[in-house]
């Protein structure tokens, strides 16, 4: 971790621009169903709050392109991180303008300031210069700790670092860097990756990237049917990516022809529909009738892919084993986030990246017990590929910094 952070500093009597993630799901009350990116920003907050700096966060939250919509407003937010931080976080209803202003230039020390969202302009998506000018002319200091969005060039990623001395990563992205940088560059091994999942064409860069890394890649969720359909076994109504059996078949055989072990699936639950109702039934990988779907790893798959990490130093796992969100085919993604908080307990560096592993994990109470769940799904996935993210590249380098 090479970049500077909020550790290096002191915020005293400084206004900090902090770059949150605070995209979180709201019920048709607009109340947030679930706070977890809005927690993995509090550290951070915390430490500007308590060197007497002022915080001024900016976020987005869902896709209003470029244009106000109310059900999008940062608002609730505003008031749940009030009760998170046990003080009064104010709201301005832009995130530029006179408003922002008048109240950046009424806060005093130890004060929070939430801005509106900033996609409710089009300029931040587009990284427009003098959108990105007027944002920071809000403040002295920045601060990224928004890591699911540090693969976007956006206007409150990259476009304002050019009017900062110092762009600062918060502690939630120095962690981020710590465990997947870790994964990619320098994992203990034996390293392993678990990928689940739709679909294959969403993972094509990232399996390829870690077939040059991994000891052993496993494979589940609905791309291996798309892989059985490559090894010639019959599929029934399994999700499958026509056009990609000829990719899955090179994938097959690049892992044949290297030291990487590929497992895929040994059994399926399968049923005719995805209902919480739904019979189901456990059929071997290469029998799955006609008129059935694959839902889920079966019982013999979870005892394969536990002897098969048995052991690992490193396991990063991306992707549901089954559609987990329905009870009858939720067994494998469950067992296998079991199974990494036992890893994890064994001395295992276990990390989860992209959304629905993350809340798998939540679901199975687990969170607690793994070394790093990932708030950044496309971001995770674009690192463990091995790309730049522009977010991060615009952070300031310890050895150009001037700390103080």
């Amino acid at each position: 971790m090479n970049k500077v952070t909020v550790s290096d500093l002191d915020f005293r009597g400084r206004r900090v621009l902090v770059r949150v993630d605070f995209n979180v799901p709201l019920d048709a009350n607009r109340n947030i169903t679930d706070d977890r990116r809005i927690r993995g920003a509090l550290p951070t907050i915390r430490k500007i709050l308590d060197d007497g700096g002022r915080v001024i966060a900016c976020s987005h939250l869902g896709r209003p392109k470029g244009k106000p919509v109310p059900e999008m407003s940062l608002e609730p937010v505003a008031r749940h991180l009030t009760q998170l931080l046990g003080q009064q976080v104010q709201f301005a209803e832009d995130c530029i303008g006179p408003e922002a202003a008048n109240l950046v230039q009424r806060m005093s020390d130890g004060d929070c300031l939430l801005l509106e969202n900033l996609r409710f302009h089009a300029e931040e998506t587009q990284n427009d210069p003098e959108f990105a000018r007027k944002l920071a002319s809000l403040a002295d200091i920045y601060v990224n700790d928004a890591f699911g969005t540090a693969h976007r060039a956006h206007a409150s990623t990259v476009g304002v670092t050019a009017h900062f001395d110092q762009a600062l990563a918060g502690y939630l992205m120095e962690k981020e860097l710590k465990y997947l940088g870790q994964a990619v560059s320098d994992p203990k091994r034996p390293f392993a990756a678990v990928l689940g999942g739709a679909k294959i064409s969403g993972k094509i860069d990232v399996i390829k990237s870690l077939m040059q890394k991994v000891d052993k890649l496993l494979i589940g969720g609905g791309m291996t049917f798309t892989f059985g359909k490559a090894l010639g076994y019959p599929i029934g109504d399994s999700l499958l990516e026509e056009d990609k059996v000829d990719l899955a078949r090179e994938i097959l055989e690049g892992a044949r022809t290297s030291s990487v072990e590929l497992l895929l699936p040994a059994d399926a639950v399968v049923a005719a529909d995805i209902a919480e109702a739904a019979q189901t039934e456990v059929v071997a990988i290469d029998k799955i009738p006609d008129g059935m779907k694959g839902l889920d790893i079966g019982p013999a798959t979870i005892k394969r892919f536990s002897e098969a990490l048995a052991g690992a130093g490193t396991v990063v796992w991306n992707g549901p084993m089954g559609v987990f969100e329905c009870e009858p085919f939720a067994k494998g993604t469950m067992a296998m986030a079991d199974l990494l908080a036992r890893l994890t307990d064994e001395g295992c560096v276990t990390v989860v990246g992209g959304g629905d592993s993350a809340a798998a994990v939540a679901k199975a109470g687990l969170e607690n017990r793994l070394s790093h769940i990932s708030t950044g799904g496309g971001a995770s996935l674009e690192f463990l590929e091995g790309k730049q993210l522009p977010g991060v590249a615009a952070l300031t380098d310890k050895s150009t910094a001037r700390v103080g």
